[in-house]
């Protein structure tokens, strides 16, 4: 729009033009930051005429919090379950004051902005709170020493209108006002790749007029930079002792139009924030203005720039946005998009810290649930009435078997709130239709054969280099005898499957793989072998110069039964060459499995994810399955394993997520049940990484299956994760029936067992010590 539109069109319109620009960009949610507010000192060189934050020294008062002080605050905000330390400050008090100065000396610090990053530095190490700083007009300098130690910064620019810095104006007397100092600092920020909030200050003298030049100077330095995210909008109030006591604050009219006006100059991807605490009874009327974010809101400190203004509950802040239509949601102080280019945006450490504290969509976590943890799920808890008539429509398209696009899927991974509710109920009821009320799960036995691995795929906290002993435990290589004896242990517990996957060993061949084959199904011929990835099938092919399909013919001949469909990871390439670029890519897999189904072996499909891959990585994946299985029909079943980080390496080496979050994980179970509708019929839960109450929520969202009891469990167990190797069928039933449904065993291809072998699984003997076998030359193929 231009000035004059923008001053000139009515209220309603563009308001309404402005919420509209607003949801095209950011949909349903509306974002705050869960903070603690540290005033690290009330001196400033400034005296601007409407401020009771800035104040001269006293004798009665040390000049500047101590260390003890600023931590005791930030671990009150780290208990409250903040993520965001505010530290706000004047600007350069000790160019006014020599308090300041000598309070600098006794702190053995140079400058008030030396001090504050040795804070920041403090409150990071100490609670593993992300800094936030407003120290006001900065040099190059001292912005690249607080980059080292905060995730952003901040500047008000207030005003573009040098008037208000004459003589009678509000900032008279202030040389830190001047709006070209403000400007170059926001400028000098941008060239460092500091994630910048600024603002306007409304009702202080300006002009409309001039809150627009503020706005499209912001804008621009935004264009050349793209560092800007949020621009405050902040209603001025007028406090008492103050210069400014007397004046006329501006009206909610006034107070919409900037908001919208800020909204239609300002790039789509700028947030729009008003502070809550400034506006109590209006929050309707800021957000049909074209708000997205409410600012930093602490649970813990006031606002101590506005201590006459309390900060909202956070739960009522929830409901009044509810009201609105908006779903709010926890975000860092580095938003989304800035979130996802951290190492672009932030010091190493700080990027790993972003990293491991946001969810797929770059908000904040908003619980300690991981996968692998023993720790309680969240229940959430929907607090708008309706489900948005977009995820309504993508739910029953594909409930009546459409294929979704990709955009639609990620729509329904970004549910929350009546969104995920809807997404919920409606996939479990679409299992209920497809699979009944019974829950099926295998009995069977996991047999890594070896845990050596010349790949080095950064997730893999399982697979060690050949000679790496130090590296998360022992290296072994099974002999075959060891092999056959778990599968006829299994046999004897009243197994139907044992499931073999390993490292890719490098001296491993076809024949290895054709031996292991062999040797099982001469001890057991009943046994069903459930064995060997496309990775394992690959290397077996080359190694023996064979095609793949002629080697799956020798497998199946041999006695393979099934395949795994692991060594997915994500079918999207960009992410597979970040997380295992030495492995088989997206058409290999494909090709591997599209193989196997032409020759009658079934195999199953996985989907590994929650570590640096987003939702449309999740959308490409499903509709390759989905687009795969449309031509041959061969998956047997969908297994979501969600990334377990905590021994992985590539999230001890910072670079991941904390696996998905629980609302993503049950989502992942739920979107599977209605993107792979109707050619995938079974969705699988895995316990061993959900837990109990995970695979209890997932089986009341779309899933139908809960795997294998496992009896021994490798690879997740080299991850972390705390939910053990077996889950006995005793137990397997218990935990189905106590969410009313019917438990059965199945084989693997999902007939009926026998009751000899359902007999023989319940009231099984301990196991035997496992024998780990040392690492050696080339495994037997006889």
């Amino acid at each position: 729009m231009t000035d004059d539109d923008l001053l000139q069109t009515p209220l309603a319109t563009l308001l309404a033009v402005a919420a509209a620009r607003r949801d095209a960009a950011f949909g349903r949610t509306i974002s705050y930051s869960r903070k603690v507010f540290i005033p690290l000192t009330h001196l400033c060189r400034d005296v601007c005429h409407y401020c009771t934050f800035a104040q001269r020294p006293r004798q009665d008062r040390p000049a500047y919090l101590t260390r003890g002080q600023v931590l005791a605050i930030a671990r009150a905000g780290a208990a409250a379950g903040c993520t965001e330390a505010l530290f706000t400050l004047g600007d350069k008090p000790e160019l006014r004051y020599r308090a300041a100065r000598e309070a600098l000396d006794e702190l053995g610090h140079p400058s008030t902005i030396a001090y504050l990053a040795a804070m920041c530095a403090a409150v990071f190490k100490e609670t593993g709170l992300l800094p936030h700083v407003n120290p006001g007009v900065m040099t190059t300098e001292e912005i690249a020493a607080l980059r080292d130690v905060s995730a952003s910064q901040g500047v008000m620019l207030e005003s573009v209108s040098p008037r208000l810095c004459e003589p009678g104006g509000p900032h008279y007397g202030s040389p830190d006002k001047q709006p070209e100092r403000r400007l170059e600092t926001i400028r000098r920020a941008g060239e460092q790749a500091v994630p910048f909030t600024t603002g306007i200050l409304i009702g202080i003298g300006e002009t409309r007029a001039e809150r627009i030049d503020s706005l499209r100077a912001i804008a621009a330095l935004h264009d050349a930079h793209g560092h800007i995210q949020e621009v405050i909008v902040q209603n001025f109030r007028a406090k008492p002792g103050t210069k400014m006591a007397g004046a006329a604050e501006p009206d909610l009219d006034d107070l919409l139009w900037s908001i919208a006006a800020a909204r239609l100059i300002l790039p789509t991807d700028v947030h729009v924030q008003a502070p809550p605490n400034l506006s109590p009874e209006v929050y309707p009327q800021l957000i049909a203005a074209g708000i997205d974010d409410w600012g930093g809101v602490s649970p813990v400190t006031p606002d101590h720039v506005n201590p006459e203004a309390p900060w909202p509950a956070i739960a009522a802040l929830a409901a009044r946005s509810a009201e609105a239509g908006k779903i709010l949601v926890p975000r860092l102080p580095i938003y989304p998009s800035f979130a996802f280019a951290a190492d672009r945006w932030c010091a190493p450490a700080l990027a790993t810290a972003v990293r491991r504290g946001i969810d797929s969509e770059g908000f904040a976590r908003e619980d300690d649930w991981a996968p692998g943890r023993a720790v309680a799920p969240p229940v959430p808890a929907p607090r708008l009435a309706a489900a948005d008539p977009a995820v309504v429509a993508a739910v029953e398209r594909a409930g009546g078997g459409a294929r979704l696009d990709e955009a639609a899927i990620v729509r329904l991974f970004a549910a929350r709130d009546a969104d995920y509710a809807h997404v919920i109920a409606a996939a479990d009821a679409l299992r209920r239709t497809v699979s009944g009320e019974t829950v099926r799960y295998v009995v069977n036995r996991n047999i890594n054969y070896t845990n050596i691995c010349y790949y080095r795929c950064k997730f893999c906290a399982f697979s060690k280099g050949r000679t790496h002993e130090a590296l998360r435990g022992t290296p072994y290589d099974l002999d075959l005898e060891e092999i056959v004896r778990r599968a006829v242990e299994a046999w004897d517990r009243g197994a139907t499957e044992v499931c073999l996957q390993g490292g890719i060993h490098p001296d491993y061949t076809g024949a290895t793989y054709l031996g292991i084959c062999r040797a099982i199904k001469q001890a057991l011929p009943g046994m069903h072998v459930h064995a060997f990835s496309p990775l394992e099938v690959t290397q077996g092919a080359a190694t023996l110069g064979i095609s793949v399909p002629d080697f799956l013919a020798q497998l199946k001949a041999a006695g393979l039964g099934t395949l795994p469909g692991t060594a997915a990871e994500i079918l999207d390439d960009p992410v597979r060459e970040v997380i295992a670029p030495d492995k088989i890519m997206t058409r290999q897999w494909l090709d591997v499995v599209a193989a196997a189904h032409r020759l009658g072996l079934r195999t199953t499909a996985t989907i590994m994810y929650g570590h640096v891959e987003r939702p449309e990585s999740w959308a490409r994946h499903l509709l390759a399955l989905r687009d795969l299985q449309a031509e041959t029909g061969g998956f047997t079943e969908f297994v979501p394993l969600p990334f377990v980080h905590m021994e992985a390496p590539m999230y001890l080496r910072g670079l991941a997520r904390k696996g998905p979050s629980f609302r993503e994980a049950v989502l992942m179970h739920a979107v599977s049940r209605l993107v792979l509708h109707p050619l995938i019929t079974n969705i699988q839960a895995s316990w061993v990484k959900m837990g109990p109450e995970g695979v209890a929520a997932c089986l009341q969202a779309g899933a139908n299956d809960l795997g294998g009891t496992l009896m021994n469990e490798s690879i997740s167990r080299a991850a972390g994760t705390e939910h053990g190797q077996e889950f006995p069928p005793e137990a397997m039933e218990a935990l189905i029936r106590g969410i009313g449904r019917a438990p059965a065993q199945r084989s693997t291809l999902y007939g009926p067992i026998g009751n000899e072998r359902r007999a023989r699984s319940f009231g099984a003997p301990e196991l035997a010590p496992v024998v780990q076998t040392p690492p050696r030359k080339v495994l037997a193929a006889e």
